[in-house]
C-alpha cells in the first residue's frame, strides 16, 4: 500500500513544477494588469495636462532598462557558469548535466546489490529456510515496504514527468 502511495507520490511530484509554473503565471498575469491599470490612469493623468508625449518616452525608457536588466543578469549567470566550468576538467562539465540520474542509479544499484546479497545469503543458509513460510518471511525482507516505496517514488518521478512535460 505505501509503495502505491509513494508512486503516486513521485508522479504527483514530478508535475509539481508545471503547477506551480500555472500559480506564477498567474499571478504574474495579475500583477501585470495591475501596471497595465496604474500605467493607463497615469497616462490619462498626463494627457491632461498635455505631457503624453513624455509618457511615451517614459515608458519607452523603462522598458529599454528593464530588457537592459533582465539581459545583464542572464549574461552573468551565464559568464558564471563558464567560469566554473572553465576551471574544471573535461568530464565534470559534462557530468554536471547527469547528477540526479546517476543519484537515482546509485540508489537503484545499491537496491540491487543488497537484494542480492540477502538472496545469496538465504539460498546459501539452506537451514534458514523450512517451509513456504519462511520463503515469504525473507521476501518481505529483502523486497520490504519502505524499499519499494522508495523505488516507486523514483519510478513515478522520472517516467511520470514525462506526461507532465509534454502540452
Amino acid at each position: 500500500m505505501l509503495s502505491l502511495f509513494s508512486t503516486l507520490g513521485g508522479l504527483l511530484i514530478s508535475g509539481l513544477p508545471k503547477l506551480l509554473e500555472f500559480f506564477q503565471d498567474k499571478a504574474d498575469k495579475k500583477h501585470e494588469l495591475a501596471l497595465a491599470e496604474m500605467q493607463t490612469i497615469r497616462e490619462k493623468e498626463m494627457a491632461a495636462m498635455g505631457f503624453a508625449a513624455q509618457a511615451k518616452v517614459e515608458e519607452i525608457r523603462s522598458d529599454q532598462i528593464a530588457m537592459q536588466t533582465e539581459a545583464d543578469m542572464t549574461k552573468a549567470a551565464y559568464e558564471h557558469d563558464a567560469k566554473v566550468l572553465e576551471k574544471a576538467a573535461g568530464w565534470v562539465s559534462s557530468y554536471v548535466g547527469t547528477v540526479r540520474p546517476t543519484v537515482t542509479y546509485l540508489f537503484v544499484l545499491e537496491l540491487i546489490a543488497i537484494n542480492l546479497w540477502l538472496t545469496y545469503y538465504l539460498f546459501s543458509h539452506p537451514n534458514l529456510i523450512q517451509s513456504v513460510d519462511d520463503i515469504i518471511r525473507y521476501a518481505d525482507i529483502i523486497f520490504s515496504p519502505d524499499e519499494m516505496s522508495m523505488l516507486g517514488g523514483i519510478i513515478g518521478f522520472w517516467f511520470g514527468s514525462r506526461n507532465w512535460s509534454k502540452k
